[in-house]
């Protein structure tokens, strides 16, 4: 099962799955997933993980294994209104833990936040022993889950792998919200608009492409349990080189306009993705550049 399957990250790891040969349900509330992302024969329950009827689903489907990406993704969102994070990112996983012990899921993969849970680090690369120092609600929440899968499996022996993502891109990205710097940007410059950078636009971030991330994902369901993944590429990249390679790769003409950074974000993060690779065998495939070609392809062709 598949919590947030018609979402962007979610709809790369169905691909994956599906590939892989595994049987596939889906759950998803669509306030950001969209149904075309689902392929045609696909099962699908138009649900929130918080609602209170989430067992039905449990006792009909009796899913073994639990992919959990289902969220709300925004920082800037969980800083305006941290009740509506909170009820999504933390009490709609407690709900779904709930039901995974009583219907005997063996495993749950959720999808952590490499890129806030640390919070500007202490030390460059991150790995997983890095101090957790949220700057975010969002960040909170996350960390938080992690910690209640961790009591989960010691009083339930319920199996579980934490991946932290840094900042995935790629095809289905949205780029109408807050967050995915390099689909909002593309968009923005294929169609001729005015492209907005906020702060100095030398934050640094980890990128990876969206693919990659759904490997990942589709590894962990067979990895150790109890285990910590950082995902990332392992490079530093600034939101001002992000402009220059998707300018080159769009032929946008204009210059960005720079605005006041944002509350709760990063400054400076990229992670170490090295204990993955040695205990997984993952590690990324796609480059920055031919990633952003891909995405820029994709967004030209929708």
């Amino acid at each position: 099962m598949i919590t947030g399957g018609a979402g962007f990250i979610g709809s790369h790891v169905l691909d994956q799955a599906l590939d892989i040969g595994y049987d596939v349900v889906v759950i998803d509330n669509f306030s950001s997933g969209r149904q075309v992302n689902l392929p045609n024969g696909i099962v699908s329950y138009e649900l929130d993980i918080a609602d209170p009827n989430l067992g039905r689903m449990f006792a009909i489907e009796k899913p073994d294994v639990v992919l959990h990406l289902a969220a709300q993704i925004s920082i800037q969102a969980s800083m305006r209104d941290p009740l509506i994070d909170a009820q999504s990112n933390l009490i709609g996983s407690i709900n779904l833990f709930e039901n995974c012990v009583k219907y005997g899921v063996s495993k749950i993969v959720y999808c952590s936040s490499g890129g806030s849970v640390y919070g500007e680090p202490i030390y460059l690369p991150c790995d997983e022993g890095h101090p957790i120092q949220p700057l975010s609600h969002y960040a909170v929440a996350k960390a938080a889950v992690e910690n209640y899968l961790k009591v989960y499996n010691k009083t339930y022996d319920l199996d579980f792998t934490v991946l932290r993502f840094s900042n995935v891109f790629g095809p289905r990205q949205n780029p109408f919200g807050e967050a995915g710097v390099v689909a909002i940007f593309a968009q923005s410059m294929l169609l001729g608009h005015p492209v907005t950078i906020y702060g100095t636009g030398e934050q640094e971030r980890d990128f990876v492409y969206v693919s990659d991330v759904a490997r990942a994902v589709t590894h962990a369901i067979l990895g150790p349990s109890g285990s910590v993944y950082n995902i990332g590429s392992g490079i530093g990249s600034t939101v001002n080189d992000i402009f220059s390679i998707l300018k080159i790769a769009t032929g946008y003409q204009l210059d960005a306009l720079k605005v006041d950074g944002k509350l709760g974000e990063v400054f400076r993060i990229y992670l170490d993705c090295s204990r993955v690779t040695q205990e997984l065998g993952w590690h990324p495939l796609v480059g920055l550049e031919d990633g952003i070609a891909r995405t820029v392809d994709w967004f030209r062709s929708t």
